[in-house]
């Protein structure tokens, strides 16, 4: 039997701009969204969908209806397959046709009435001498009396049977069953909340649902300083948004809805003047609410805390958001000054600092690519991979494949200029006026010698000008103008290695027009990138370029795979080197300013990984030679 309270759940819980924009494109219009009918044709839009009323309306054709009504009307299903499909995607069970439908949903309404009834107790008892110490406690959050009365603040005696002999009108399971009881085995039940600051838990539509409450003893240590009711029929913290029923107003005002992180702090930027706030129920932001936060504005403002807790949770925020992402719906993100929550911001700051912290919200990719770029050291290559791999992780989360595919690109980019940062070119005199280094000079006993081992420091002229050609001798161009003429050769593999190329400091400016191929539509071919390098004024890579070099993928009648990975090979070394000129172009530098065992073992073992990488250069180029 489907009462009219649980259609009315149903309807509750599904977003009708959401249903309606699967099959029809809507603009945002002020509080609604608006569209062209789909009903009947029309050249200027009249047909309107109101989520905050839950119904579309055309003026045009007089189309009205519900969620409902849109699944049997426009998508042409039954009443009870509409009912069916609507009540899957909201995570309700459909009720069986039976008289224990209309006793549930009876019973539901007979515990609103449990709660209303507890809420006037609660209210009332802060009035007695009793509530003196909760009355005490507002005084120092500096909630005024109309703050207090506006919410709701009450007070639960610190006694276990109090509450059921003021309600004794409702039987025992009633009250268990409302979350304000606890039934333990082999024990009387007893009061769930006891000396406790109370606040009633309303949903969308204002009726209370649950409670949370506020301990005021500072000796009960053991105790949770925050408790809120159980999930019960009525409440499901999961889906319920603490003050949204206030908040939602607000922010047809205001445009924005602020999500803090505990209904204190609601209250306190309630009374700095920001009513547009909510907050979930000792849960992590849910996907649900998420959804309903986006009934009311496409981009809500996510308060943090500044510490590492804060920034935990903004990461869970994120890892939620990400799977739900469509056009114009996202998250931003704030995060306060470490150590102060919103109150405690307002009260050291004032309103206009919360404002100020509103107004700098952060979009979410750049708040994703801040808290896992911090999240573990990035000291080797191997952090840096790591990196990489977590931004793809997200991204793969993404279902949009439009904004999966923008926000891989932003962070990838990012990542680029984070792990391949362009280095200056050291080597190329002093600042300003190209004024030399100066010499090395030998200190110490055994002058001429390291560690007692014969060296020649390369900070001396002579080893400077032989580091400088061993870095820039013609073995490197020969290498580029291989990797071109394989590119050329095999023009297919090209988006394949565009981002790695694109990322490499310092490459042939032919790379550069082959890269700009990637963003064409249509296959590239042969003829069409030599065509391309000589309308940018570019010779197409001779033979004699790379001479030096018989790799196979240049070879006549290579065999495509064969060729597809050394092509990749002798592009791994291309984009290798030059970072490992830089570093030890830089160890060299240290060296040279600060002469000790630690500069000279850097710059020794970046020597080595320079002979070991020509070495690899000398048997991948001359493999195809000696195997043919």
């Amino acid at each position: 039997m489907l009462t009219p309270q649980w259609l009315d759940q149903l309807r509750s819980r599904t977003t009708l701009s959401a249903l309606v924009g699967r099959s029809v494109r809507l603009q945002k219009a002020g509080r609604e969204h608006k569209a062209c009918c789909p009903f009947h044709d029309e050249k200027s839009p009249s047909f309107y969908v109101n989520d905050e009323k839950g119904f579309y309306h055309c003026f045009g054709c007089g189309a009205h209806g519900d969620a409902i009504r849109w699944m049997t009307d426009h998508q042409g299903l039954a009443f009870m397959d509409a009912v069916k499909e609507l009540a899957g995607e909201a995570g309700m069970d459909v009720p069986e046709p039976d008289p224990r439908a209309a006793k549930a949903a009876q019973k539901r309404d007979t515990l609103n009435d449990v709660t209303t009834a507890a809420q006037e107790w609660f209210r009332h008892n802060l009035t007695t001498p009793e509530g003196a110490e909760a009355r005490a406690y507002l005084q120092t959050r500096g909630f005024d009396p109309r703050i207090v009365a506006r919410f709701g603040f009450g007070f639960a005696p610190d006694e276990r049977q109090a509450l059921k002999q003021a309600l004794v009108r409702f039987p025992e399971p009633m009250l268990i069953e409302a979350g304000l009881r606890i039934e333990v085995e082999d024990r009387d039940p007893y009061d769930r909340f006891r000396g406790r600051l109370m606040l009633p838990i309303e949903d969308a539509r204002g009726r209370v649902i649950a409670f949370g409450g506020r301990i005021l003893s500072k000796e009960k240590t053991k105790a949770p300083k925050y408790l809120n009711s159980p999930d019960t029929p009525l409440f499901d913290k999961g889906r319920t948004l603490y003050n949204l029923h206030r908040a939602a107003p607000a922010a047809r005002q205001s445009g924005r809805i602020v999500v803090v992180e505990g209904y204190m702090d609601v209250i306190a930027l309630a009374a700095a003047g920001i009513d547009e706030a909510v907050a979930p129920l000792g849960t992590a932001l849910t996907e649900h609410q998420i959804e309903m936060l986006w009934r009311h504005v496409e981009a809500p403002i996510l308060c943090f805390d500044g510490d590492a807790a804060g920034q935990r949770a903004a990461l869970r925020a994120i890892t939620r958001a990400l799977p739900l992402l469509r056009p114009a719906h996202t998250l931003r993100i704030v995060r306060l000054p470490e150590g102060l929550d919103p109150d405690d911001l307002i009260k050291a700051r004032g309103p206009a600092a919360m404002e100020e912290v509103l107004g700098e919200a952060r979009s979410l990719l750049d708040v994703l690519w801040e808290v896992e770029k911090d999240a573990h050291p990035l000291t080797t290559p191997e952090d840096k991979a790591g990196l990489k791999a977590r931004l793809i992780q997200h991204v793969e989360t993404i279902q949009h494949p439009d904004i999966a595919s923008l926000y891989k690109r932003e962070l990838l980019d990012r990542y680029g200029e984070f792990a391949f940062p362009r280095r200056e070119n050291r080597w190329q005199g002093g600042q300003g006026g190209g004024e030399s280094r100066r010499p090395f000079t030998p200190r110490g006993p055994g002058q001429g010698r390291w560690n007692g081992r014969p060296a020649t420091p390369p900070s001396l002229p002579e080893s400077i000008e032989k580091l400088k050609k061993a870095l820039s001798g013609g073995s490197r161009d020969g290498l580029a103008a291989a990797v071109i003429a394989g590119l050329m050769r095999w023009p297919e593999l090209v988006p394949r290695h565009a981002e790695a190329l694109a990322r490499t400091p310092g490459l042939d400016s032919r790379f550069d027009a082959l890269l700009e191929c990637c963003d064409a539509m249509a296959p590239l071919e042969k003829d069409a990138l030599s065509t391309i390098l000589s309308e940018n004024g570019l010779e197409v890579p001779r033979t004699a370029e790379y001479s030096g070099f018989r790799f196979g993928f240049l070879a006549p009648g290579a065999n495509a795979e064969h060729a597809a990975a050394e092509l990749a090979q002798a592009i791994d070394l291309l984009v290798e080197r030059p970072v490992l000129e830089a570093a030890l172009a830089q160890a060299t530098a240290r060296f040279e300013s600060e002469v000790s065992d630690e500069t000279f073992a850097e710059q020794q073992r970046l020597l080595k990984r320079k002979l070991e990488f020509d070495k690899r250069l000398r048997q991948m180029a001359t493999r195809h030679a000696s195997s043919s």
